[in-house]
Order: C-alpha cells, then sequence, then structure tokens
C-alpha cells in the first residue's frame, strides 16, 4: 500500500461524527455493531443497572471510631479486672501527665507484662477483682481527687478511661461537677 492510499485509508477508517442519535462511523459499519447506541438508551440501560446494583453505605470513620470507643467502654464495664492494691490495700495508682490512674488487667498475664515493663516482676503484686462498671461508678467517685482508668498498660490492647462525663459519673467528671 503506498502512503497515499495509506494516509486516505487511515483518515477514511477514522472519521467520525456526532448526531442527536449517538456516535456514528462515516466509512465503516461499526456502530452497527452495537456501538451505535444513542444516549437516551444508554442513559436507560445505565439507570436500570444502577437501580439494581445494591447500595453500598457511605462509612464515617468518626462514627465508626466512636462506636469501637463505646463498645470498648461497654466490655470494660461488662467484666471483671484485676486491681493491684498498694501498701495501704487501695489501689495502686500512678501519675502521668498531672492525672492518677488506676491501673486495672484483665488477667494475670497482662498484670505480668505490666511487671516486666515497669522492671518489677521480683515483686508480689497483691490484687483484688472487681467489676469495671464498679471501678468506674463507686471506687472512683470515692477518691479524693480526680482519677482515671489504665487498663492494660504495656499490652498491645490498652486502653484508658479518663474521668469525663460518659465514663464516670458527671459529678466526679473533669468536665462536669468537680474541679481538678
Amino acid at each position: 500500500m503506498s502512503e497515499e492510499q495509506n494516509r486516505a485509508h487511515t483518515s477514511a477508517s477514522c472519521r467520525i461524527t456526532f448526531d442527536c442519535k449517538g456516535l456514528r462511523g462515516a466509512q465503516s459499519g461499526w456502530w452497527r455493531e452495537g456501538f451505535g447506541v444513542g444516549f437516551d438508551e444508554e442513559w436507560g440501560a445505565l439507570r436500570s443497572e444502577a437501580a439494581t446494583r445494591p447500595v453500598t453505605p457511605v462509612v464515617d470513620a468518626y462514627e465508626v471510631a466512636r462506636a469501637a470507643a463505646l463498645q470498648r467502654l461497654a466490655d470494660f464495664r461488662d467484666g471483671i479486672v484485676l486491681v493491684p492494691s498498694d501498701e495501704l490495700g487501695g489501689p495502686w495508682t500512678t501519675q502521668l501527665h498531672g492525672l492518677d490512674w488506676i491501673c486495672a488487667f484483665s488477667d494475670e498475664e497482662a498484670l505480668y507484662r505490666f511487671a516486666v515493663a515497669r522492671d518489677e516482676v521480683g515483686r508480689e503484686w497483691p490484687y483484688r477483682r472487681i467489676g469495671g462498671a464498679r471501678l468506674l461508678d463507686e471506687v472512683l467517685p470515692a477518691l479524693d481527687f480526680p482519677c482515671g482508668v489504665a487498663f492494660n498498660a504495656a499490652g498491645p490492647d490498652g486502653a484508658v478511661f479518663p474521668p469525663v462525663r460518659g465514663i464516670v459519673p458527671d459529678a466526679v467528671a473533669l468536665d462536669g461537677g468537680r474541679a481538678a
């Protein structure tokens, strides 16, 4: 094929026109093989397909995180935790960033990880078993200082429950009735 024939063939097979019925091929018959669908027909097909497709809800990352935190709090409240005792028999606390925290653990293994992290494996760790809800609703309000709960500190599943509304009674919450 000569260069002139090649140019004529290429320009003839590549030429297209648009009209109100859709895309049409000027020289070839490819539009008759399913490509000549008009806008109305194509739009109708897309709408029909979309109507049968299941709707995927939009995920709000904030709401997902909030729900996970509330579930974690509910699980803590429903569970029994181990609370180490201090020398006087009260709950053992530690201070972090100016706030006291009662350390509570899900089991002896979690308490052991904490002792290892503090390099205090050799000492005795007496503890009491207490319900999570009782710790938050009765023990914390009975203290004469603001205090939160550090749950499974030094573990991969640790959490903190600060003394704020929604976690402790409003009367002892730092953002509620009692001042720091």
